[in-house]
């Protein structure tokens, strides 16, 4: 009867432990290969950059006035912004040709780049963003505000620019509003004895370009 029990103790040992191993491996939490959620969220929101393609951009301007408005153009030079999405804050520029402004009459373009804009002595105007308001979508359609520096007859002026923007991939296009109190800021006021130009020039931006990952 010893020898039998002795038998039966040693052969439960290796069946208890066995046993054990296996509720283990069942506690044990699954092997994850792939990033968590929030991982990956947080790799991908590093930032957005987006180049203008001047091709695919312009400037359009209107200045109404006791007579008629006044429409015209500017083209755009090169452009380049970087957002980032969680801060909201901006950098970058969008630059502007003043010397390729025009309103289809010769003799007003003529002394908008002689006398009001003076275009030889200043022939860049330069949009600097320093901060959006709202959130750029990763894809499809966004209503955002821009604050920025507006550089325009040698004096940096701040602005908030309505914009829209879709994303769509690699490409991205919108537009952007806002006025410009010209006269108040020093540039000379057009109008004469026979015209009466508005204070204030009404001015949209169409953007077209590529969109990259920030670095």
């Amino acid at each position: 009867m010893p020898i039998r029990n002795v038998q039966s103790s040693s052969g439960a040992a290796p069946a208890l432990i066995g046993l054990r191993l296996l509720l283990s491996a069942a506690a044990a939490p699954p092997r994850q290969d792939s990033l968590p959620t929030n991982a990956a969220a947080s790799a991908e929101a590093t930032g957005l950059s987006l180049t203008l393609d001047p091709a695919q951009s312009k400037v359009s301007w209107t200045l109404p006035s006791s007579l008629h408005t006044v429409h015209g153009t500017f083209a755009v030079t090169r452009g380049a912004l970087t957002l980032d999405p969680e801060s909201g804050k901006a950098s970058g520029e969008i630059v502007v040709n003043a010397r390729s402004g025009e309103s289809g009459n010769n003799s007003r373009d003529v002394k908008m780049h002689k006398e009001i804009l003076e275009t030889e002595r200043y022939p860049e105007v330069v949009f600097h963003p320093t901060q959006v308001e709202g959130k750029v979508a990763a894809s499809g359609p966004s209503d955002v505000k821009v604050r920025g520096a507006f550089s325009v007859h040698g004096a940096d002026h701040e602005i908030t620019a309505l914009v829209h923007a879709e994303l769509a991939g690699e490409t991205w296009k919108g537009s952007g509003k806002f006025d410009v109190p010209y006269v108040q800021w020093g540039i000379k006021d057009p109008s004469n004895f026979l015209l009466r130009a508005n204070k204030v020039v009404s001015v949209e931006i169409e953007m077209a370009g590529r969109v990259n990952a920030a670095k």
